[in-house]
């Protein structure tokens, strides 16, 4: 294989960051991303022998690293549900040119394998908690979990020495009145906060607009009570618009897909459970990287082709729907599937 050879797409973006779904199940039902009424006990996730294998990931992040890419993150689904998820960490942990591994996770299993996960390799936990009132977050994740048990996994990966990021994500009506709360829980926890506006991911959440609460709305609101000044991004395509607390170094952030998108500057590829390709959180369809591996195609030929859709990638559907927010009703990827 050719040694690290960085490409861009059609709008200048680098190839940077990979976010690799390992498992497509979750044992959540959260209303933005599963919910029940859709994804109830009878709903057919993919079959054992459809997920790529631990060699298969780890071929694929060499090959991707080769293109340039720094930083790899494991979602799912919930990824601490598949197998022997530290043995994956430590095989990507030994790839040339990766500086970064990181993991989204929604917090419920996270305590009893913190310190296998740190051991292996894994240097930050994102965990989902949208809400710091029990009631309010059973509604969000479908009964399924208490917020004593994500805190719980919170502070046994801060304890063996992982970064750690908190997500909530924001849905007016739902749980907005909870932003002021979640931020004083976590001012002075040296855990990064941060606010995700409810996005048009996937088809199945009953997306709509007016849920929205703004990128500026929850600004204001914590910075009433807590001024707020802003911090420059720590690299070119940051997700999160940055603060921190006046006068200290405490931070939080903001992801604003929908009222201030981020197209331009978006370094990140997906994979798929089932090792599909994808552009674009937002996308329709994937390229087929699974059925590339396991038909023998040699390294440098994927490598070639994962080259071409990158070179040809024109996604900005942020941007799109901030021009547009009734954009045609395409069949997008569920979250579940490909990760936040």
């Amino acid at each position: 294989m050719n040694p690290i050879d960085k490409i861009t797409d059609t709008l200048h973006r680098p190839l940077k960051d990979l976010r690799i779904s390992v498992i497509d199940r979750c044992n959540f039902r959260c209303r933005y991303c599963m919910p029940e009424e859709v994804f109830g006990p009878n709903f057919r996730f993919l079959p054992k022998e459809k997920l790529l294998s631990f060699e298969e990931i780890s071929r694929l992040v060499q090959i991707f690293a080769s293109l340039g890419v720094e930083k790899v993150r494991l979602t799912g689904g919930e990824p601490l549900l598949r197998k022997d998820l530290p043995k994956l960490i430590r095989m990507l942990y030994s790839i040339q040119g990766i500086s970064e591994i990181a993991l989204t996770t929604n917090g419920s299993l996270l305590a009893r394998h913190a310190k296998e996960l740190k051991d292996a390799g894994l240097q930050r936990v994102n965990v989902s908690l949208d809400s710091i009132d029990d009631e309010v977050f059973r509604k969000m994740n479908g009964g399924r979990c208490d917020v004593k048990t994500v805190l719980e996994g919170i502070e046994a990966a801060a304890k063996v020495g992982m970064k750690v990021k908190v997500n909530m994500v924001v849905q007016k009506g739902i749980n907005d009145q909870d932003i002021l709360p979640m931020a004083r829980y976590f001012r002075g926890t040296g855990h990064i906060l941060r606010f995700i506006e409810f996005m048009d991911v996937g088809n199945s959440n009953d997306w709509n607009i007016s849920q929205v609460v703004s990128k500026q709305e929850i600004f204001e609101r914590i910075h009433r009570e807590m001024p707020l000044e802003p911090i420059k991004s720590n690299y070119f395509g940051e997700v999160a618009t940055r603060y921190r607390y006046r006068g200290t170094k405490e931070e939080i952030g903001i992801i604003s897909s929908v009222t201030d998108s981020f197209c331009s500057t978006c370094t990140r590829a997906r994979i798929s459970a089932d090792g599909y390709f994808y552009t674009c959180l937002f996308a329709t369809q994937g390229k087929d990287l699974r059925s590339k591996i396991r038909s023998g195609e040699c390294d440098e030929d994927i490598r070639k082709f994962i080259q071409n859709v990158w070179s040809r990638r024109l996604d900005r559907y942020s941007d799109e729907r901030l021009k547009n927010t009734n954009l045609p009703k395409d069949k997008k990827i569920e979250m579940y599937y490909i990760g936040g």
